[in-house]
């Protein structure tokens, strides 16, 4: 299997600099991004996951699996695949703390990643939605998808 960008640019860093304090990632995430982009931060993350999924295309759903690893954005696991639809679990310390600790937080970056990739791999346009579960500390992405739409 050829390397993905992400896992190269994380070879590159030296272990002791790639460790990151959870609460250095919230302070960006759940109170710098929200103050910058306010009101339409959901918005603007769904889209700027799609752009991050372009400048990182990723060829397979293990790549996308192995990214959100490599970007700290927790576990992510296929729950679901048919004709029209796909469903991801995402899960992890990291998700657990942010819905323990943010009752507000979101997950349109990942979910808009997440859309973006599928459309580059399957070549039909595709949406994302996010489904927080907190109970579960877990979020659901369901992905879909018209064949009859494709780019």
């Amino acid at each position: 299997m050829k390397k993905n960008i992400a896992a190269a640019i994380e070879e590159e860093i030296q272990p002791e600099v790639f460790q990151v304090p959870a609460f250095g990632y919230e302070l960006i995430r759940e109170v710098l991004l929200n103050d910058i982009l306010g009101k339409d931060s959901n918005q603007i993350l769904y889209w700027a996951g799609k752009q991050l999924a372009r400048k990182f295309p990723l060829d397979s759903d293990q790549e996308v699996i192995e990214f959100f690893q490599s970007a700290g954005w927790g576990h992510l696991e296929i729950m679901k695949y048919t004709k029209n639809e796909m469903e991801y679990s995402l899960t992890g310390e990291i998700i657990s703390r942010r819905l323990d600790l943010h009752p507000d937080c979101h997950f349109q970056l990942e979910a808009g990643f997440l859309a973006e990739q599928f459309t580059l791999q399957k070549k039909f346009l595709s949406e994302s939605t996010e489904e927080v579960k907190r109970r579960a500390k877990k979020v659901t992405f369901i992905i879909q998808w018209d064949p009859r739409d494709p780019v």
